[in-house]
């Protein structure tokens, strides 16, 4: 298990910038923060991002023919990242 710093890469290709800042709430337990503090797994079929307080699942990236799928149902609400600006 990792943290969400392990995907910025990944995440930075879909969304188009820098979202370990964006704040997430979990749809299930209602926990909010950061997508750097997501427990990250890469040994799923794709990318899996749980919750950290209930590990119930976040965010799901699968790449098919080389296009990027994306999953973001398991987030009641996700947030534009935060900027230093």
């Amino acid at each position: 298990m990792l943290d969400g710093n392990a995907i910025a890469g990944t995440l930075h290709d879909v969304f188009g910038g820098d979202m370990t800042t964006a704040t997430g709430t979990c749809g299930s337990c209602g926990d909010r923060g950061v997508l750097a503090e997501v427990r990250v797994y890469l040994h799923a079929p794709g990318i899996v991002a749980r919750c950290r307080h209930c590990e119930s699942v976040l965010l799901v990236i699968v790449e098919r023919r080389g296009v990027a799928c994306v999953d973001v149902s398991g987030f009641a609400a996700l947030d534009q990242p935060h900027s230093d600006e």
